[in-house]
C-alpha cells in the first residue's frame, strides 16, 4: 500500500479540493464536493501517469521510486493512471454535468499531454499550469470569468513549482530561482485582484491568507538563493505545494466563507506530516 502512495503522491493531494473550492467562491457559487472528489481523481492519475513515463530516467536518477524498485509494476501504474483517470472524468460528469464532463475531459487530455510529450520540454511548465487552471474552473461551473483571476493565481503558482522540480536531481540556477520567486509573486497579485470584491472581513481574511502563502511557498523558495542543493530544491517543492492551500483559502476567505477557509488551511499540518511519511516529489 505504501508503493501505490507513493506513486500518486497522496499527501500532495490535500492541495487538491482547494481548487475547486476557490473556483467556487470566486465565482460566487456553492462548493460541490464532488468536484474536488473528481480532481483528486484526476490528480493521482497525473502522479501514477508520471511516474509510468519517466520510469526509465527514474531508474538512474531516482531508483527509490516504485516502479525502478520493483514495488509496482509498469503495467499496474499504466493501468491505475487510465483507471484513475476514467473515474477522475465520470465524477466530473455527475456532479458538474456537461460543463463539468468538458473541463475534466480537458484537464486529463492536459494532464496526459504533459506526462507523455510536454513535461521535457520548454512548453512543460505551462502545460502543468494549464491543469491547475482547469482545476479552478472546474468548481466555478458556468461563471468563469468572474473566477478568471484566481484560476490565474493557481496557474502561476503552479508555474513556478514545475520550474523548480526540473532542478530536483541536479540543484538550481540562480535563474530558476528567481523565475519561481516571479511566479509566487505574480500568484500573491493575482489573487489579491481575485478578493478585492469581498466584504471588509473577508478581504482582511484573504490578506492573511496570502501572507501565509508567501510565508509558506515564497519563504522556501527564497531559502534556496543561499543553499540552491537538489535536497533543499525538493523541500522546496513540498513547501511550495502545500503553500498553495493558503492561496486557495484566500479565495474562500475573500467572499467571507471564513470557516470554509479554515477547514482548508486544516489540511496544512496534516500534509507537512504526510510528506515526511510519504514521498511527494
Amino acid at each position: 500500500m505504501r508503493a501505490w502512495l507513493e506513486l500518486v503522491r497522496a499527501p500532495a493531494a490535500l492541495s487538491v479540493p482547494g481548487d475547486t473550492l476557490a473556483g467556487a467562491a470566486a465565482a460566487g457559487r456553492s462548493a460541490r464536493p464532488g468536484l474536488a472528489a473528481a480532481s483528486v481523481l484526476l490528480y493521482w492519475a497525473g502522479m501514477a501517469l508520471n511516474d509510468w513515463s519517466d520510469r526509465k530516467i527514474d531508474a538512474k536518477e531516482r531508483p527509490e521510486r516504485p516502479i525502478p524498485s520493483g514495488r509496482i509494476s509498469p503495467e499496474g501504474a499504466l493501468g491505475l493512471a487510465a483507471a484513475l483517470t476514467g473515474a477522475g472524468v465520470a465524477t466530473a460528469a455527475v456532479f458538474g454535468g456537461r460543463r463539468g464532463l468538458a473541463l475534466a475531459g480537458l484537464l486529463a487530455g492536459a494532464a496526459w499531454a504533459y506526462d507523455l510529450r510536454l513535461k521535457h520540454t520548454a512548453a512543460g511548465p505551462a502545460a502543468m499550469a494549464a491543469c491547475r487552471v482547469l482545476d479552478v474552473l472546474l468548481g466555478a461551473g458556468p461563471h468563469t470569468r468572474a473566477a478568471a483571476p484566481m484560476a490565474l493565481a493557481v496557474g502561476a503558482h503552479t508555474y513556478g513549482i514545475t520550474l523548480l522540480g526540473r532542478a530536483e536531481v541536479d540543484g538550481a540556477t540562480p535563474a530558476t530561482v528567481t523565475q519561481a520567486l516571479a511566479a509566487t509573486g505574480a500568484s500573491a497579485a493575482l489573487a489579491a485582484v481575485a478578493c478585492r470584491g469581498g466584504d471588509t472581513t473577508g478581504r482582511l481574511g484573504a490578506a492573511a491568507m496570502i501572507a501565509g502563502y508567501l510565508a509558506t511557498a515564497g519563504r522556501a523558495q527564497a531559502a534556496l538563493r543561499a543553499d540552491p542543493d537538489p535536497e533543499q530544491v525538493r523541500q522546496a517543492v513540498r513547501m511550495s505545494i502545500l503553500g498553495l492551500i493558503p492561496l486557495q483559502a484566500a479565495a474562500v476567505a475573500g467572499r467571507g466563507r471564513l470557516a470554509q477557509a479554515a477547514a482548508l488551511l486544516a489540511a496544512l499540518p496534516a500534509g507537512r506530516w504526510l510528506s515526511a511519511k510519504v514521498a511527494t516529489s
